[in-house]
């Protein structure tokens, strides 16, 4: 890994939260590409931080998937697979019905109105990264009916290990942006009109297109 290539994320946070942001959209939009050896020492010089916060964030990256503890190598940035990301999108697809009719019962107000301004927050965001990272909290307001939930817990970690094919996949198919925005504004307005049927159809929808579009990246050599 070369030293001095990271942007920094904004500083006025503590120093794990400020490594893991920094880390997590240096993978995301690929400035450290799979395969790249983390080396602790050096991150934590580059980031002007102690190793203990660092080592604590890289920890935090491979929870979400996006980063591999090798016992010989150390952190390494995981390598991303086509037959990995079917799989956990034909999880989804089968999941993500379940959760929208558990969501429907008790999704309130609030929670939409958080909702619609992250769908906003988006629309106006040009960072593809930190689109990623607004895109995974839009999706998590749908996912949390209850505190503990099995079903919420798989599916948040299936959308974590999803989010750095959906980065790779934009990158490929900026189109992709405005076609997603549209979905997620139809999707609010849709919960708040009790239109179940159609958040399900969308949702699926949804799923469905962000796969091809990663598997359009694959096809031309990007994934």
């Amino acid at each position: 890994m070369t030293v001095g290539r990271l942007a920094a994320a904004g500083r006025a946070r503590t120093a794990h939260e400020y490594a893991l942001a920094t880390l997590r959209t240096a993978i995301l939009d690929g400035t450290l590409a799979g395969g790249t050896r983390l080396v602790q020492t050096e991150l934590a010089a580059e980031l002007n931080i102690s190793t203990t916060p660092l080592r604590e964030a890289l920890r935090d990256l491979s929870v979400e998937g996006l980063v591999v503890m090798d016992p010989h190598r150390g952190a390494v940035v995981r390598r991303l697979d086509i037959d990995e990301v079917r799989e956990i999108y034909q999880l989804r697809i089968t999941l993500e019905p379940l959760m929208v009719r558990r969501v429907a019962e008790r999704i309130t107000p609030d929670q939409l109105d958080h909702a619609e301004d992250l769908a906003l927050r988006m629309q106006r965001e040009s960072h593809m990264s930190a689109w990623v990272d607004l895109n995974r909290e839009f999706h998590a307001v749908f996912g949390e009916p209850d505190q503990g939930s099995k079903l919420a817990g798989i599916l948040a970690n299936l959308r974590d290990s999803a989010s750095p094919y959906v980065s790779l996949s934009l990158r490929a198919r900026p189109e992709q942006v405005p076609e997603a925005n549209s979905e997620h504004a139809d999707l609010v307005r849709l919960y708040r009109a009790g239109e179940i049927d159609a958040v399900e159809e969308l949702t699926l929808q949804h799923l469905r297109s962000t796969l091809s579009a990663i598997e359009a990246a694959h096809e031309r050599g990007v994934l």
